[in-house]
């Protein structure tokens, strides 16, 4: 875990062994000058010796400029360091999500990606800028200051040590009761954050249907679980600051009542009385710099393990050694099929599916709400892996193809419609970035989507809002098909995305598919007769089976599914805009 997470330190090697050396040297500083101090007490002041206290005084404001410039460089490239850490673990993580397939994805909810790339990388931050700077300093001024304390006097040392064993057992049982709250903490971020991604973007659905309350209340469960979480683990980590003031109390009181007595026996100066006390509170406020180091690492811990999680996850398709670059031709066939998104599943999605299409051909795709057809149709463009069988376009094997050539020859349009924020245009180049104006307008022209672009004021200037919200529904999927088309696909794929169009548009892009792209294979999935009756052939699905695969004329006929379908539809009266039977 720690060998993945450290190799996104990169170029900020240098700052990271920076900081530690600067703090160090900050420490040596801190410890120089209590031995100073006594110096001038006991040859100084005692002595009366004032040119001894100016020479003294001047080395004393030597080290503490230093140990000022020390403690700043080591705070500035720290802080350089943990940022660059920080920057380096959500770029790496989120290059990482972008190789993932669709089967990585749902490993992983979209609430947890976020978590990690926000609040645990934060953690992962704060942690490793203490760890450079507390985990080097507070050992190293513990070290110094234990030692120059026995050397100054081994009986009022002893208590120094006494006080660091008690405290660190105490310290130790005290982090683990909190190490494992603190590890509960984030899994529940998740849900946190899945109740407010969820929340904003159903927002016209949660007020369309009153909700808010519920929704509420919801929110502040999940909120309450981590306030309760903390609240347990803070108990804990509380008890760290009393105990440590007790401890430095009795320890200043200790050295006080004994280190007089070791004054009037001569055995010890006042001076050096003074360098202990000091040194007194460098120890303890070691140990508390050291307890806060533990919290921290405790709580980053569970984010560190989360974050590896994401930097290891090995993308489930990968390019062989030595990919297709082609594509010849838009032919589709399925060998014996059978696909389940779980491979520990017993029953498969997909099951013994036998096909085979041929290029240029017009394909629909029918069947209820869970027949798997969107699973058939992912398969085409290797968005998931079979589980049995072999797809192949063009004549080879998916699987054998280089993944960027495959996609960019196979288009999808997926049933949930997606635009970015930006103009117009800029969300058509998402299917071909170096797509002329022209080519754009003639892309929307053969999706009837030109019509509704130049009613606006900027025409294809106009400004998309995130996720489209500012567009209809007919509106946002005729630019979703108008992008895929610039693709100038082999395959082009229609997932159910003419759902908000009506029939005499949709005629009217079916007609300009035939006509202007007769070459690219069209599978077009949708619920609606009047959608594919027209195409060359048309499958029936059912439970993820072939029900029918044959020409409107012979699914009437032969398949009973087909035929109901029909009949619901054309014999109600049909769609809203085309008349019963046409």
């Amino acid at each position: 875990m720690l060998r993945v997470l450290l190799k996104e330190v990169k170029e900020f090697k240098r700052a990271s062994i920076a900081t530690p050396l600067f703090m160090i040297l900050e420490v040596l500083m801190e410890m120089v000058i209590p031995f100073l101090m006594a110096s001038i007490i006991d040859d100084g002041v005692n002595a009366g010796d004032i040119g001894h206290i100016y020479r003294v005084g001047g080395l004393m404001v030597a080290a503490a400029l230093i140990g000022l410039f020390a403690g700043m460089a080591g705070g500035r490239f720290g802080a350089k360091a943990s940022t660059g850490f920080a920057r380096n673990l959500r770029e790496s993580m989120f290059n990482r999500i972008q190789t993932f397939s669709f089967a990585n994805i749902d490993k992983f909810s979209t609430a947890g990606l976020v978590t990690r790339l926000t609040t645990d990388v934060t953690n992962i931050q704060n942690a490793y800028q203490m760890t450079l700077r507390m985990f080097m300093r507070a050992p190293a001024s513990l070290v110094c200051a234990m030692t120059m304390a026995f050397l100054i006097s081994r009986k009022l040392a002893s208590i120094y040590l006494a006080a660091v064993a008690i405290l660190a057992v105490l310290l130790f049982f005290l982090l683990r009761r909190a190490t494992r709250y603190f590890q509960m903490i984030f899994p529940k971020y998740d849900d946190l954050n899945a109740s407010v991604q969820e929340n904003v973007s159903a927002i016209r659905v949660v007020k369309a249907y009153v909700r808010e309350k519920e929704e509420t209340t919801r929110f502040r469960k999940a909120n309450e679980n981590i306030y309760n979480i903390f609240v347990k683990a803070e108990k804990n980590v509380i008890v760290n600051a009393p105990l440590m003031q007790t401890t430095v109390y009795t320890c200043i009181l200790l050295i006080s009542w004994i280190g007089a007595k070791l004054i009037v026996s001569s055995e010890l100066t006042t001076g050096e009385l003074m360098s202990l006390l000091a040194y007194c509170m460098n120890i303890l406020m070691s140990l508390m710099m050291l307890s806060m180091v533990f919290v921290m690492i405790s709580m980053s811990i569970a984010s560190a393990r989360r974050i590896s999680e994401v930097l290891s996850e090995e993308s489930t398709l990968t390019n062989p050694k030595h990919p297709v670059m082609e594509v010849p031709d838009g032919s589709i066939t399925f060998k014996e099929v059978d696909f389940a998104y779980n491979r520990d599943v017993a029953a498969p999605v997909l099951l013994q599916i036998d096909l085979s299409i041929h290029s240029g051909e017009t394909i629909g795709i029918l069947g209820a709400t869970g027949s798997a057809k969107t699973s058939l149709v992912n398969l085409i463009s290797r968005l998931y892996d079979v589980t049995a069988g072999e797809v192949l376009v063009g004549g080879h094997n998916v699987k054998d193809y280089d993944m960027e050539v495959l996609r960019n020859q196979v288009s999808v349009v997926l049933q949930n419609n997606v635009l970015f924020s930006g103009t117009i245009l800029d969300n058509l180049r998402w299917g071909n970035k170096e797509a002329t104006d022209e080519e754009c307008m003639e892309a929307c022209r053969l999706t009837c989507a030109d019509e509704f672009i130049q009613k606006f004021p900027e025409g294809y200037q106009t400004h998309i809002e995130q996720g489209g919200t500012n567009v209809s529904g007919g509106q946002k999927q005729r630019l979703c098909i108008a992008r895929a088309l610039l693709k100038k696909p082999k395959i082009l794929i229609l997932d159910d995305s003419t759902s908000a169009v009506d029939t005499a548009t949709d005629a009217r892009i079916r007609k300009a598919f035939r006509e202007e792209i007769p070459n690219t294979t069209k599978i077009i999935i949708s619920q609606r007769i009047s959608s594919i009756q027209d195409a060359d052939r048309i499958l029936v699905l059912e439970d993820g089976c072939v029900d029918g695969f044959g020409t409107h004329e012979e699914l009437l006929e032969t398949n009973s599914i087909y035929r109901e379908v029909y009949e619901s539809q054309t014999q109600g009266g049909g769609d809203f805009d085309v008349k019963a039977g046409e």
